[in-house]
């Protein structure tokens, strides 16, 4: 199936990020959220990080351009989303939220219309039950920053079907990014050999087996992870 309009729920951190790499390799991107202000800061952020990447000389003033002409600002999901053919959402990880924007965009998207979530650990198949077409729901779970990490975590639920599958690999690929198949079990992949190691870490702290640095320079320099556990947990928590 043939992928053109995307629409990014929630205006974030994640949902920021998503949208600057949809709309920096060519996608027409709807980016959605309740308060225009955060909308707006939204471009703010998505413009600082293509004048970065320009810096660096990986993209041309020509693309950070296009990249923001690809991008329109909505704060209804029924003029954000009625035209796409690829939703994901990025709203607050909490599952009433989850379950009332896509219980609304089943009738608001077409019906070829493939609807993802960016979560990193509520049931894809109990998101699909809000929908009447749960084979054309999956996970979408991308890592932070966006336009930095190249891991896609695609989450097929119980219904999901091949082809919702094969076209989220596709579009995956074409943001070059390297998309990965889970099953809808807690967690994941991500999250649920990430969750214990960073609560062991705070433990390993807290019981005074070392400090801080110690922690994570063992980590880094004996387990080869580019960033800490502890300065992980900080990273994410402010991102």
């Amino acid at each position: 199936m043939s992928i053109k309009n995307v629409t990014v729920i929630g205006s974030g951190t994640m949902g920021n990020g998503i949208a600057h790499v949809f709309a920096q390799n060519g996608y027409k991107v709807s980016l959605v959220d309740i308060a225009q202000t955060a909308l707006d800061k939204a471009i703010q952020t998505i413009t600082k990080n293509l004048d970065r990447q320009l810096q660096k000389g990986s993209i041309t003033e020509e693309i950070k351009l296009q990249t923001l002409q690809n991008i329109q600002t909505f704060t209804t999901l029924k003029e954000g989303a009625s035209n796409s053919d690829l939703v994901i959402e990025a709203a607050s990880e909490n599952f009433n939220i989850k379950e009332k924007i896509f219980r609304e965009l089943d009738d608001i998207c077409a019906p070829h219309c493939i609807l993802s979530s960016n979560t990193s650990s509520i049931s894809i198949t109990k998101i699909a039950a809000c929908t009447k077409r749960p084979d054309k729901v999956i996970g979408m779970h991308f890592m932070n920053p966006v336009p930095v990490m190249k891991l896609v975590e695609v989450i097929r639920g119980y219904a999901t079907s091949n082809e919702t599958n094969k076209a989220v690999f596709n579009v995956s690929t074409s943001l070059q990014k390297i998309p990965v198949e889970v099953n809808d079990y807690p967690g994941f992949v991500a999250n649920r050999i990430l969750m214990p190691m960073i609560n062991e870490a705070i433990y390993t702290l807290y019981e005074g087996v070392a400090g801080i640095q110690e922690i994570d320079t063992v980590m880094k320099l004996g387990m080869a992870h580019p960033m800490g556990p502890l300065q992980l947990a900080v990273y994410d928590h402010c991102s």
